[in-house]
């Protein structure tokens, strides 16, 4: 059967694989979240932006989303995928080690931050159980935004994380709590205790079955060794599970959380994360896009002072609360501070919290529609509050660094000066050592500071943005200087201070391709290696050689190889003198 442009559904896929296919090259050129791209895509094609001309100029339609409603349930299916890839990164074992982070202070946090809000809309006259609903609605914060975000295994990514899982247990029974608590419920608390024993008996089965059955499953589809029957048994899982917790009343992201916690346990978890990545991606930003088109720009711009004023105050109580939790529980300023201004925002959830409080008659539809509006702006500045909260930490970090003794700075010079101590300064620390250069390294994270003191590296802490610390690492008599860490912006805007300071002190920089390498060359550093390209040529010449080719041959054609990079490089700067890519390599080679 032929499908016409002017079929809805053939429309609409194309929009947003359109969006999928520009948005996340452009934003990731840029350096920006795309997660801020697919909201400003649904902003521009939804109803309220250029979906609202396609009446005067019907040629919009091609370009616009005509029914909001329709891709629903893909960003729905997105979330679930989501949590499903979020399980796959888990195990039992960790779980049952966050048990008190996230029932102690995930619960602490959504509470306390619900009836802080809670009274407080109260307060504007709003009923004592509408209010309640409002509070806990709004204290929820975005799984599908915070998590990719800032992951699980850093820190910020593991506090959050905690709470975030309390929050998607608590979302049904709060949903059965409101409507409880409507002028027309009549089953009163029965609903609630029914999803809660059902909920216990679905999960128990699902890790007793888990346990026998998935193993056994994803066996037989890697005998098959095919790819489409593997990617269908891990769909199959992921559906099964959220059906399982639907069924039962739970959310369908339980489900799919558990379902990739089981699936952790079996040998196959790689593979699995491999397959389903990409539609994980792509029904994300379809999430995303949903977000953008439910904004309102005429509301907005008519409601503006009251909605700045309500996501501020709902943003500052959340992250407050969560600040002091976070303290209370042990953790550091920086990670707290942080943890708290990305958990600042409403979510996805929080929409259909509102809507169950509408229909159960607790607040006034205009009322809802006016959070549903705070809740959307909110979604759209969480990536803006990561940075923000980024920035705050350091701040905090590089205040509570001076608790900790700096390695001292010879009078004569530092030798050596290493900026940014991961894996990279580490390895140049170590080779300078071995052939007995005296070198002192600049880190900003606290963490890594205090693991490289403890393993004998001479390491400052501190932040190279700041003029005042690259004064102090006295370069004027430094050997060189090597740039490792990985900020483009910085090393960059580092390399031309530093030069102008020192003309004559070599600069050794870390560039991430060829177009940073040749801005590194502009802003005055005597080398830039590209990383990419020097791990390639690396490869290459381990590969050729294992394949039995001379050694000779083979390092000549890797330096001739490296010529042509280090011209590209120079046409890239433009450059009168031609930069050198990399010293070349003294070998001898026995023929």
């Amino acid at each position: 059967m032929a499908m016409g442009l002017d079929n809805k559904g053939f429309s609409d896929a194309l929009v947003i694989l359109g969006a999928a296919g520009l948005v996340i090259p452009a934003f990731a050129r840029l350096k920006i979240s795309p997660v801020i791209g697919f909201i400003l895509v649904g902003l521009l094609v939804g109803p309220s932006a250029l979906g609202a001309l396609v009446g005067d100029y019907p040629w919009l339609y091609y370009i616009t989303i005509s029914d909001p409603h329709s891709i629903e349930p893909f960003a729905e299916f997105g979330i679930i995928l989501l949590l499903f890839s979020i399980g796959l990164e888990l195990s039992l074992k960790r779980l049952w080690s966050m048990r008190t982070l996230v029932f102690g202070t995930g619960a602490a946090e959504l509470i306390g931050s619900g009836l802080i809000i809670g009274v407080a809309i109260h307060l504007t006259g709003l009923s004592w159980a509408g209010s309640f609903g409002l509070g806990f609605a709004l204290a929820l914060s975005s799984t599908a935004l915070v998590l990719p975000i800032a992951g699980t295994t850093s820190p910020v990514g593991r506090s959050a994380f905690a709470m975030l899982l309390f929050e998607d247990l608590a979302l049904v029974p709060i949903i059965f709590v409101l409507a409880a608590l409507g002028p027309g419920a009549g089953d009163g608390w029965a609903p609630v205790v029914r999803v809660i024993g059902g909920g216990v008996l679905t999960i128990a089965a699902m890790f007793v079955g888990g346990r026998f059955v998935l193993p056994r499953l994803f066996a037989q589809a890697a005998r098959t060794k095919s790819p489409e029957l593997f990617l269908a048994a891990s769909l199959l899982v992921v559906i099964v599970a959220s059906l399982a917790t639907a069924a039962v009343g739970l959310s369908p992201i339980v489900g799919a959380l558990l379902a990739g916690v089981l699936i952790a346990e079996t040998d196959y978890h790689s593979e699995v994360e491999v397959m389903t990545a990409p539609f994980k991606g792509l029904a994300l930003g379809v999430f995303l896009i949903t977000v953008g088109m439910s904004l309102d720009l005429g509301s907005i711009m008519e409601n503006w002072p009251a909605l700045a004023g309500a996501i501020v105050a709902v943003v500052a109580v959340k992250a407050l609360v969560t600040f002091g939790l976070l303290k209370l529980a042990g953790i550091r300023n920086g990670v707290a501070a942080e943890t708290g201004l990305l958990m600042g925002s409403p979510s996805e959830t929080t929409l259909i919290v509102l809507g169950t409080a509408a229909a159960a008659g607790l607040i006034l539809p205009a009322t809802a529609s006016f959070w549903q509006t705070v809740t959307a702006i909110g979604l759209t500045i969480t990536p803006l509050l990561a940075w923000l909260g980024q920035r705050v930490a350091r701040r905090i970090e590089l205040r509570a660094g001076g608790d900790t003794p700096d390695a001292e700075i010879s009078a004569e010079g530092p030798g050596t000066v290493v900026i940014g101590f991961g894996r990279v300064g580490r390895m140049v620390a170590d080779m300078l050592k071995v052939h007995g250069q005296p070198f002192i390294a600049v880190e900003a994270d606290i963490d890594a500071v205090k693991a490289a003191r403890a393993d004998g590296y001479p390491v400052i802490f501190g932040d190279v943005a700041r003029s005042e610390l690259v004064d102090r690492l006295n370069l004027g008599r430094a050997k060189a200087l090597i740039l490792t860490m990985d900020d483009p912006v910085l090393s960059v805007q580092l390399t031309r201070r530093v030069r102008g300071w020192v003309p004559n002190l070599t600069i050794v920089a870390r560039a991430r391709d060829t177009a940073h390498a040749a801005e590194l060359y502009r802003a005055g550093a005597t080398d830039a290696v590209p990383e990419t390209l020097e791990s390639s040529l690396q490869l290459s010449e381990a590969l050729l050689v294992d394949l039995g080719i001379a050694v000779g041959p083979v390092i000549a054609s890797i330096h001739e190889k490296r010529d042509e990079l280090r011209k590209e490089i120079k046409e890239a700067a433009d450059m009168v003198r031609e930069p050198r890519l990399r010293r070349a390599r003294k070998a001898t080679v026995e023929t």
